[in-house]
């Protein structure tokens, strides 16, 4: 019992700051990096890499990305630089996609270590603040599709699961588990069409599918390393949770991608 109040009240907390900084643009750009440094410093515990270059490399992006229109007023070499980014680290999280299913374990040779904090950790939460630059309810109504997809996966697996989705990997998830996450992200996508007046119902629909399919495969891809690194959690700073990668690695892996649907949406609406 009180382990499940631990579990509440520090969810509850992390939800409330996320919500509070995320319609002021300073506020959430602080946020952000502030869990993307807390992020990178779990992760670089994960891959065993002792070295700062990682912290500098987020700093820069960071605060290119994120301040680029404040402060130099124009969007001028941003959207090229923006579509390098994007490419590259799609290309980077593909490659870990491919370690997931083809490689016992992820092979994490001394340059796979930087190109990984930097185009699958630190890059991810420059596309955060993108989608935040798009609209902030986009990123809003985002976040609850992950929350939704992650607890009727648990239920639905918890309470009907029989075919393991990647035993391997992760013994408590299920397949029907993950259709269930899917389905109820389906669904929370309408409700979140109807009442943010942001998206249509079809591109809400087709992000709770590309929510549901990547942010399922970025759990896997972080349970992998930590039980290559052989532990439970990535950190401590969330009683009852783990560590704050634990909670976002399923929106880090899926917010390029989420950003590469918005840019589409752009061109072609």
């Amino acid at each position: 019992m009180k382990e499940t109040l631990i579990r509440t009240v520090s969810g509850l907390i992390y939800v409330l700051l996320l919500i509070g900084c995320l319609f002021n643009q300073h506020a959430i750009i602080i946020l952000f990096f502030v869990f993307g440094l807390i992020c990178i410093g779990e992760f670089m515990k994960l891959i065993q890499l002792k070295s700062i270059v990682p912290y500098f490399i987020f700093i820069i992006l960071y605060l290119v990305f994120g301040y680029w229109q404040l402060v130099l007023n124009t969007n001028t070499g941003l959207d090229e630089a923006t579509q390098i980014l994007m490419v590259i680290s799609i290309f980077v999280q593909l490659f870990l996609i491919k370690d997931l299913f083809s490689e016992k374990t992820i092979p994490l040779f001394s340059s796979k270590r930087f190109i990984l904090t930097t185009f699958y950790l630190s890059s991810a939460f420059v596309f955060l603040i993108l989608i935040v630059n798009y609209n902030p309810s986009v990123l809003l109504g985002t976040f609850i599709l992950v929350w939704v997809n992650d607890s009727f996966a648990f239920l639905v697996g918890k309470n009907f699961g029989k075919q393991k989705l990647f035993e391997k990997i992760s013994p408590k998830k299920t397949f029907e588990g993950f259709l269930g996450g899917l389905f109820f992200s389906c669904i929370a996508s309408y409700f979140i069409a109807t009442f943010t007046q942001t998206l249509n119902f079809t591109n809400w629909l087709i992000l709770s599918i590309i929510i549901s399919v990547f942010g399922t495969l970025g759990d896997l891809i972080e349970s992998k390393f930590k039980r290559q690194a052989n532990v439970k959690d990535s950190g401590i700073i969330m009683p009852g949770h783990g560590g704050l990668l634990d909670r976002l690695d399923s929106i880090i892996f899926a917010a390029p991608f989420i950003y590469l649907f918005l840019r589409i949406l752009q061109y072609v609406s």
